[in-house]
């Protein structure tokens, strides 16, 4: 393994007590150009909101990114890179850096390259452009991948992109030395429990943070003692944090919530059944964000609209002229705003606003 691709200490010790990890949207002009001010302010707003880091070039910054015509990945990785560096000096606090990654080998592996030398820590590894590909093609690939950056797993679920992948596919990604963290997103109970078991499996669980991005279960999901038994011994695994499309906004609710659950778990009191309440009321407000009637088609729009409500971004402009919010979203956005006036920064927002565009 080279010596650039080794993780840090402090950032894996920071990845496995559990932080909060937004999903990083882009923002863009009425031209749909990049919109350098409200992208810095978006990046500044996470730090200061207590965001353990940030995740840049995946879904929700747009994977549009990547195409000639706009080709923004680079800058916007950059852009990010930069803002997060600032922050984490004047804040005295490391910040954890992913970069999306996608595409067959090749193109995987010059993403994963660029962002190594640009100075991201880990990257998020999409298997969404290998859908035909067997366990042994795709063990190959993240092999690959893995030998240029620590590697944070991702199950994206298949209505957004993503694949099926098998226990058996977990298992053995989970023995890939340079494998650090994954993402759980497919929405689905089943196949959660196939990558905790598969971690289980392969003796990391130790090691391998495990990450939920079931925008519809946020709370119970790190809330859940996972027990299973491997080679004659009962482990034990928790998802620690998150990485999620959900806390691009409202995120300093989020970074409360998550320092609470920590608190409640290190204290070994009971769980009190008003985490489940919340938990409705966070997936209830997700509904809204992110389209599921419509099939997820207003995901990237809805978390936009928030943005541009608190005043951090201009518009909910996306690469794709398509994109928007879906017919009755926008009621729904307005219908949870109403509902759930606790689960919202827009005070935070506002008192840091100037500052953040500055």
């Amino acid at each position: 393994m080279a010596e650039s691709s080794v993780p840090c200490a402090s950032m894996l010790s920071l990845l496995r007590k559990g932080v909060v990890i937004p999903a990083h949207p882009l923002s863009l002009t009425a031209e749909r150009k990049l919109d350098e001010r409200h992208q810095r302010a978006l990046t500044r707003y996470y730090c200061a909101a207590g965001a353990g880091g940030v995740a840049v070039g995946v879904h929700t910054t747009q994977f549009e990114i990547r195409d000639a015509e706009h080709a923004l990945l680079k800058p916007v990785l950059r852009l990010a890179r930069e803002t997060v560096d600032d922050c984490s000096a004047q804040l005295g606090r490391r910040l954890i850096k992913v970069a999306g990654v996608c595409g067959r080998t090749e193109q995987a592996a010059r993403e994963a390259a660029f962002a190594r030398d640009d100075g991201y820590d880990i990257g998020l590894l999409s298997l969404s452009a290998m859908k035909d590909a067997g366990d042994d093609q795709l063990i190959d690939h993240c092999r690959a991948i893995a030998e240029i950056i620590p590697l944070f797993g991702f199950y994206l679920q298949p209505s957004v992109g993503g694949r099926l992948l098998s226990f058996d596919f977990w298992r053995r990604f989970a023995e890939i030395p340079n494998v650090v963290a994954i993402k759980m997103a497919p929405f689905n109970r089943y196949q959660t429990l196939d990558v905790i078991r598969g971690v289980v499996a392969s003796g990391r669980g130790g090691e391998i943070a495990l990450y939920t991005g079931n925008d519809d279960n946020i709370i119970n999901d790190l809330l859940t003692p996972f027990r299973f038994s491997a080679a004659g011994k009962v482990t034990e695994l928790r998802i620690v944090g998150g990485l999620l499309g959900h806390w691009a906004c409202w995120t300093r609710r989020a970074v409360e919530r998550v320092e609470h659950i920590h608190a409640v778990i290190d204290s070994g009191e009971k769980i009190s059944r008003e985490w489940l309440t919340m938990n409705a009321e966070v997936t209830d407000c997700n509904a809204a964000f992110f389209d599921p009637q419509h099939g997820f088609a207003g995901c990237i729009a809805g978390i936009h609209e928030v943005l541009v409500r608190q005043g951090l971004m201009r518009g909910r402009w996306c690469l794709n002229l398509a994109e928007d919010l879906s017919p009755g979203q926008m009621e729904e956005i307005d219908r949870v705003y109403a509902a759930y006036p606790h689960l919202n920064d827009d005070e935070f927002v506002a008192a840091h606003l100037d500052e953040w565009l500055s």
